[in-house]
């Protein structure tokens, strides 16, 4: 598992730079890495990231926790 982290780690901080550089290509393609080596991590020890996220989310905005959100628009 630690191996597995340090990948998600190492696709966090990729995605950090294709951010801080703006390019939208890098970002779509690490967005999809780091997506994938979080679900690895959650199957390593049995978490089913879906339902976890519904658990912690249900249906609300997670910054306000409102459904409709309420935020204010930056």
């Amino acid at each position: 598992m630690e191996r597995t982290f340090f990948w998600f780690i190492e696709e966090v901080g990729e995605l950090a730079e294709a951010l801080r550089k703006g390019d939208r290509e890098s970002m779509e393609e690490e967005f999809a890495d780091v997506l994938a080596w979080l679900a690895s991590l959650a199957n390593l020890v049995d978490i089913d990231l879906e339902e976890a996220a519904k658990k912690k989310y249900p249906g609300v905005c997670p910054y306000c926790g409102k459904k409709p959100c309420e935020c204010e628009e930056d």
